[in-house]
């Protein structure tokens, strides 16, 4: 999404006819007549030090989070493969859940990092015009919301950690004879 930072409209009354937003690929003008032209980021050395931190950081997340998804298919008592063994079954669905987790510790670093640079340019004093800075996008709250969900998940899949296995016979309950009088 390219909606990252989005141009304030904070300051005095004037009323822009144009929309900018910027993400991590690219920056968009949206018109007010409804068109709207975007424009890749022309050079990975050229950007600024937080958006590509926070590019490797978001591919970082989604890899993570891809492999999450496999080995927590895996892991599941649901699924078929490796069936025959319910401990190592259930570790697989652990490491899962450690890959969700770092997907989301990745997404939500990423996002607060820009969100962090878009607060400082913002308040920064300078000769900008109130209403030339950017604000906050809506794609910071569609990541944080995804980092929380992931850390969510992957929290609820580490808690299926296999119990630890017993060794010698396991408890049987044995029957004792009854005090009481049995009727026929």
């Amino acid at each position: 999404l390219p909606h990252w930072r989005q141009s304030s409209y904070a300051g005095d009354a004037i009323i822009t006819a144009v929309g900018l937003h910027e993400g991590l690929w690219m920056s968009c003008a949206a018109q007010s007549t409804g068109q709207v032209q975007c424009r890749l980021h022309d050079s990975l050395l050229s950007l600024e030090g937080h958006i590509q931190t926070s590019r490797a950081l978001m591919v970082i997340s989604l890899l993570l989070g891809f492999f999450g998804i496999i080995v927590s298919v895996v892991g599941m008592k649901c699924t078929k493969v490796g069936e025959e063994d319910p401990v190592t079954k259930s570790r697989v669905a652990v490491a899962g859940g450690v890959l969700f987790v770092l997907s989301g510790l990745c997404t939500l670093a990423a996002v607060s990092l820009y969100a962090t640079q878009v607060t400082y340019e913002f308040f920064r004093e300078s000769t900008i015009p109130i209403n030339a800075r950017y604000e906050f996008g809506s794609a910071l709250f569609v990541g944080w919301g995804a980092a929380s969900l992931s850390l969510l998940g992957g929290s609820l899949l580490c808690c299926s950690w296999p119990a630890k296995e017993r060794r010698g016979q396991p408890y049987q309950r044995q029957t004792q004879p009854s005090t009481t009088r049995e009727y026929v």
